[in-house]
């Protein structure tokens, strides 16, 4: 990032539009600056009292602070979420973000829903039942009766090709 220009120069272009008597073009073309630059520092001069360079950068605090942050932890401890779903709470508790704050917020607290090898699904009692059926059927399947395609090489977008 860029540093603003030294007190010094500034003063003398100020000095010479001000007190020399000279335009800003003219100004800023014997001290190598941009027109522009002198007419602003003119303009803050006039405006401020001083020539003076503002605050540069800074720091913007997080919007997911304070009791919206405690309420954010516990709600990541209690269940699984998505960060699509945490936006979505936020906003009905009275905090609007978005995705990339609250992906931001997961990503400094070192948060994660990580899904498992195992679906979610698995525990509930009809999926279970089913579940049992197909490893009972398994068995009665001929391994030499299965047919197995290697569809490594086959082109699926032939949409355009197969009019």
């Amino acid at each position: 990032m860029g540093k603003p220009y030294s007190i010094d120069l500034r003063e003398r272009v100020v000095a010479a539009v001000e007190t020399g008597g000279m335009s800003c073009h003219r100004a800023a073309a014997q001290f190598g600056v941009g027109i522009s630059t002198a007419i602003n520092w003119v303009r803050r001069l006039r405006e401020t009292g001083s020539v003076a360079p503002g605050e540069m950068g800074g720091h913007k605090p997080k919007s997911i602070s304070g009791e919206h942050r405690a309420w954010l932890l516990e709600r990541t401890r209690e269940k699984d979420f998505t960060q699509r779903g945490l936006v979505a709470e936020l906003a009905e508790r009275g905090l609007k973000v978005d995705y990339r704050t609250v992906w931001s917020f997961v990503h400094a607290e070192k948060l994660s829903f990580k899904k498992t090898v195992a679906a979610g699904e698995r525990d509930r009692p009809d999926v279970a039942r089913r579940r049992a059926q197909w490893v009972k059927y398994q068995n009665k399947i001929a391994p030499e009766r299965l047919v197995f395609i290697d569809e490594t090489w086959t082109k699926r977008d032939c949409r355009n090709f197969c009019v």
